[in-house]
């Protein structure tokens, strides 16, 4: 989130769109009542369903599941053709101005630098702004130029009409205009509009890019670092974020970090490479402390061994020849190349896609480690269950050992919310029998590791004998030494750089910010993002004051929030050129004459003066938000439309006649995956999987309550469908795809309705994913049983959201 739960509250206009806030995020909904009590504020549902958020919606728009980008699109032109935008915001915070090279090219779907035998797009050269002798990015303030990304963006999504919306999409035209309408009344700098979106954005093949284009339709509006605006993911769990953050995806270092690349020996090039220098005159660039926030990273990990002889540690990193996400895990396993896996509070088997795949891989591993509380469905894989699991345990080579861990309310520690605040939690049980936490099974883990490899050597074991372990127990570390350690201290007296005779903080002493950071040596951080969340004041994370003087939400004494404890990210965008707030009534911060200051701590250098025109997005070379990507996106840069890969239409409308842009031709797929592909000859129907209220992903099952009120798995059927199955409501269907089939009650309901696509009506069915052999619950199908393997282009994530099924009464 960009923004906070209770910032929603400021908001004149709360779109919904790819989530389902009232039934995954009941809570957090909340603030989005309070918006519509106390300021009358407009909400907007867009989804394939009509769901309890969309019951209380003033707006309900019905949609196909995979055509965001065309309707956020339409938006997106709609804004532009009517100069609906908030022009002095754009002007001077985006990039409109940029002018791009003139060899940048968008022909029928595909952007210049395609390589169709790769799947990809290894020549990005063209997608780059125009350099001027200065090294810096031209730009045309009229925005007259040809190339300025302002009229790039115009002929891009000129394309984006009303009606190829509804082409597209489904959607009535007449909705879609009074989406487009409700937005644009958010341009006025005095009103503000906040989006909602959860995973149903981001599990499609072109997921970064939707929320990419729900993001530009918040620029254009102005609408991002000001109060009750923003873009706010809405995680499905309590520490989905701290996981990001903490660099637990496979190429991840903490803070957003990335591990180097096989071809990245050179410590110095893989700096050059992310250390970004300005693009425009006195902008910013805060990633020119990366070799601070990464040197410090390495005294973390690794303390007296790392030093300037072996790049603080850089040599002791692994180089990456590929991505070792999920997918690429299974994958390697499918194909009998990787021996072991320990899966740590995860359930593989159900999370990715197909699990016929899924199951034939993980039968091939030598051991299978699964850490958790509860018995899983990928710890008992290689057990028969009946129609839900058949598998021959005598066929299987698999070795399973089970780990039994402490769940978060048997341990103390910290959650890192979607707020990106941390919040301290205290033990409230005691674990059951031999259950150990987390930290106890890795610390034990580690340590034996540790012995052998000092005992008999290996090929290369300086990494794990010289890793920095300084914990009192060294077989349980406790969450209070490691929320230390992630915070960081310094290993030197740390003088003041307007006054070196001054010491700022002591050897020895925890940080209180990550601008102390060093990269000599001098200060060791396990997360610079993190750094002030345990200072030498104590456990910030551990506050619980709620004073709330403005009233508009900014309670900063409540825990702590990730960066600086700042509340509203980029929030000097809240406040137009001189510094002064665009809307004084719900005010962030403001320029006083000599500083910035005000209810949020200003996400800017403190003392600079709006003067000196230093743009408000300084996580960026630009210095100002980016409307034209560059080559940070996979498949361009700017979204565009591609249908999911079991599409109903099998074309694209935007490019019919070009088969390569029927899907986004850079998405991750392995090759022996493309034939697993359903077309909508066999299976004519869209599927999509959400979450219920009364279960929490494949935890609640084993809770007998959760069981109670949702007992068995079912399929949700539009009454349209059912009278073409010829089922009734309570009676079981049978869903397949060309994976595999589930069998489910069938719950027919208004809440799902056809919609015309290019002239052809299409039906959804829904199903809800919480099932499974595992639990009190009556046994399930586990529904990526259905679902195909591709993956985002960026950040691999499955296509959950959109496939292709036939359903039959059972």
């Amino acid at each position: 989130m960009t923004n906070h739960w209770v910032d929603i509250k400021n908001a004149d206009v709360i779109l919904v769109m790819g989530g389902n806030a009232a039934e995954a995020h009941p809570c957090g909904f909340k603030w989005v009542t309070e918006a519509k009590a106390n300021r009358k504020a407009r909400l907007i549902v867009v989804d394939p369903r009509f769901t309890r958020t969309a019951s209380v919606a003033d707006l309900y728009v019905p949609i196909r599941t995979g055509t965001d980008i065309a309707f956020l699109g339409g938006v997106v032109h709609y804004l532009l053709t009517n100069d609906k935008i908030q022009r002095e915001y754009v002007l001077n915070y985006t990039d409109l101005a940029f002018i791009v090279r003139d060899d940048f090219a968008f022909d029928d779907g595909i952007y210049s630098g395609y390589d169709a035998s790769k799947h990809a797009y290894p020549d990005k050269s063209s997608w780059d702004y125009v350099r001027g002798d200065d090294g810096f990015v031209k730009v045309d303030m009229t925005l007259q130029d040809p190339h300025c990304v302002y009229n790039l963006m115009n002929t891009h999504f000129a394309r984006y009409t009303p009606e190829m919306v509804e082409k597209i999409c489904g959607t009535p035209k007449d909705k879609f205009l009074k989406v487009c309408e409700m937005l644009a009344s958010t341009a006025a700098p005095d009103r503000a509009a906040t989006i909602l979106y959860a995973l149903g954005w981001t599990h499609h093949s072109v997921g970064a890019q939707m929320i990419r284009t729900g993001a530009m339709v918040q620029l254009l509006l102005g609408n991002i670092g000001i109060a009750g605006g923003g873009m706010n993911a809405l995680r499905g769990h309590s520490n989905i974020q701290g996981l990001t953050d903490l660099g637990l995806l496979s190429n991840l270092l903490t803070g957003y970090m990335t591990l180097p690349l096989q071809a990245e020996q050179d410590f110095e090039a893989y700096l050059k490479k992310r250390v970004l220098l300005p693009l425009r005159p006195n902008q910013l660039s805060y990633w020119k402390n990366y070799r601070a926030f990464f040197v410090s990273l390495m005294k973390a990990w690794w303390g007296d061994a790392a030093t300037a002889e072996n790049n603080w540690g850089y040599d002791y990193l692994p180089k990456l020849d590929k991505s070792y996400d999920l997918m690429q895990g299974l994958e390697l396993m499918y194909h009998g190349k990787m021996n072991g896996y320990l899966a740590q509070g995860f359930n593989p088997l159900a999370a990715a896609p197909n699990k016929a795949k899924n199951l034939a891989a993980l039968a091939k591993l030598k051991w299978l480690v699964v850490m958790d509380p509860l018995a899983t469905e990928t710890s008992e894989f290689w057990k028969n269950h009946g129609e839900f699991n058949d598998v021959d345990p005598s066929k299987i080579q698999t070795e399973v050992f089970r780990l039994p861990t402490t769940c978060f309310a048997e341990e103390n520690g910290s959650l890192v919310s979607s707020s990106r605040v941390l919040q301290w939690h205290w033990q409230g049980g005691t674990p059951p029998g031999e259950a150990r936490s987390d930290l106890a099974i890795m610390g034990g883990l580690f340590v034996r590791m540790r012995k052998l490899y000092q005992q008999h050597g290996g090929k290369y074991p300086d990494p794990i004998v010289n890793l920095s372990w300084p914990y009192s127990n060294p077989e349980n570390p406790t969450p209070e030494e490691l929320a230390k350690e992630y915070n960081g201290r310094a290993l030197a007296d740390l003088a003041d750089p307007k006054d070196p005779t001054k010491v700022l903080v002591k050897k020895g002493e925890q940080l209180s910010g990550f601008a102390l950071l060093k990269d000599d040596g001098t200060t060791s951080c396990g997360c610079w993002l993190f750094c002030g969340a345990w200072t030498q004041a104590g456990n910030q994370m551990a506050r619980r004051d709620n004073a709330d003087p403005t009233g508009i939400g900014q309670t900063l004494n409540w825990a702590w929030a990730w960066p600086a404890n700042r509340r509203v990210q980029y929030n000097r965008a809240s406040c137009d050129m001189k510094g002064k707030p665009f809307d004084p009534a719900r005010k962030l911060i403001a320029w006083n004459g000599s500083a910035w200051s005000g209810p949020d701590i200003a996400d800017f250098k403190a003392d600079e003066p709006p003067e000196n025109g230093m743009g408000p997005f300084i996580m960026l070379p630009e210095g100002v938000a980016r409307f034209f990507a560059r080559d940070a996106m996979v498949e361009g840069p700017f979204p565009e439309h591609y249908e999911p890969f079991e599409t109903p239409l099998g074309y694209n409308p935007l490019s019919p006649n070009n088969p390569l842009a029927t899907n986004n031709p850079a998405a991750r797929v392995f090759p022996g995956d493309r034939a697993a592909f359903g077309k909508a000859a066999e299976f004519p129907i869209v599927a999509t999987t959400y979450r219920l209220t009364e279960h929490f992903h494949y935890w609640t099952k084993h809770v007998r309550l959760n069981a109670i009120l949702q007992p068995e798995q079912f399929v949700e059927i539009g009454e349209d469908l059912a009278k073409e199955v010829g089922v009734a409501s309570g009676e079981r269907v049978k869903v397949s795809s060309n994976r595999g089939h589930i069998v489910a009650v069938a719950v027919v309901t208004k809440r799902i309705k056809p919609l015309m696509v290019d002239g052809k009506k299409i039906q959804t069915v829904g199903i809800p994913l919480h099932w499974g052999f595992m639990g009190l619950a009556k046994p399930g199908y586990l529904t990526n049983t259905l679902t195909p393997v591709v993956g985002d282009a960026n950040a691999q994530t499955p296509e959950f959201k959109s496939f292709l099924v036939k359903v039959e009464k059972a």
